[in-house]
């Protein structure tokens, strides 16, 4: 068990690095930036570019404030979006000049901070500080990794109509494929009004909905219209998590549920349109026995996409 003592210590040393860091004071490093901006610069420059989803992962911060963090440094002329270099419609952020002028002189103000605490300790005591400092950082990284973790453990998968669900899958719809693809008003709106149609007929046979619930919110959905498509197949439609719980293995639940019930229910096949470029779903899709059935050009989600339709044969899980 760990000593009281070594815990106070430890904690009493902490304040003391926030303290003489400057993390108590509204700006950060010599600059007019706060901590969590100059963290972000510092981020966006080691990684090279990075999406505002991928950097509110790395710094464990809320989507919302990364948005409005994010809209200031590009304002200010430091961060630039750019589009990926493997899907064009993925948005990434980018230092421009003015931002990597910033970031080094952000570097040497650090490093001379660091260089000057160094020199009040002997050559034995500055290697303790920096495999100290290293293995401590890496703890409490865990620490933080667990607590997400945990955290995805509460995703509660329910069945049927819950009240306010239409409006969060049209939410979460707009907020991911606005942010990564450009889509606007059209899809939104269609999004709303196909799953407002649909609750309407969710007591009849061969149509379920799937959600994922955390803490009573919905963060994920999925569901099996038995009726739009005939000849006995089965529609997969508005698959959809929240930012916070991808990766959680919940979007897997989800479709194990559905395939589940298809399976169950006996269709022929299951069929689910998408389009290029969403690589994750589609492992995800293959996984569960999806194939590419064929690909064109379309304008059905509000741009001109290579849009895909992938077939689920009965049984195919078994294959």
């Amino acid at each position: 068990m760990t000593e009281p003592q070594m815990i106070n210590d430890i904690r009493l040393s902490s304040r003391r690095m926030v303290r003489e860091w400057g993390f108590m004071n509204n700006t950060l490093a010599a600059t007019a930036y706060s901590p969590s901006a100059v963290h972000t610069l510092l981020e966006i420059d080691r990684q090279g570019a990075m999406t505002a989803v991928q950097l509110a992962q790395a710094l464990g911060l809320e989507k919302s404030s990364v948005s409005r963090m994010l809209a200031k440094l590009i304002q200010a002329g430091e961060l630039q979006e750019v589009q990926s270099p493997l899907d064009a419609r993925v948005k990434q952020l980018q230092l421009t000049e003015q931002g990597k002028t910033c970031v080094s002189r952000i570097n040497d103000y650090a490093t001379r901070q660091v260089v000057n605490a160094l020199e009040h300790l002997n050559v034995p005591q500055q290697l303790a500080v920096s495999r100290g400092l290293n293995a401590y950082a890496r703890a409490l990284e865990a620490c933080r990794h667990d607590i997400a973790e945990a955290e995805h453990t509460k995703f509660e998968i329910v069945s049927g109509y819950t009240p306010g669900m239409i409006g969060r899958i049209a939410e979460m719809h707009a907020n991911y494929y606005s942010q990564h693809y450009g889509f606007g008003f059209f899809f939104e709106s269609k999004v709303a009004a196909g799953v407002a149609e649909f609750a309407g007929r969710l007591d009849e046979k061969g149509n379920r909905i799937w959600l994922a619930m955390h803490h009573g919110r919905v963060v994920g959905s999925l569901a099996i219209d038995g009726q739009d498509l005939g000849n006995n197949e089965a529609h997969l439609r508005w698959f959809i998590l929240d930012d916070d719980c991808r990766g959680s293995g919940v979007g897997k639940k989800l479709l194990q549920q559905a395939m589940d019930f298809c399976d169950g229910y006996g269709f022929a096949a299951v069929q689910l349109w998408t389009f290029s470029g969403l690589d994750a779903a589609r492992g995800l899709y293959e996984s569960f026995g999806f194939r590419l059935a064929k690909e064109w050009r379309g304008e059905q989600w509000g741009n001109t996409m290579l849009e895909q339709q992938f077939t689920r044969l009965k049984d195919a899980s078994q294959r």
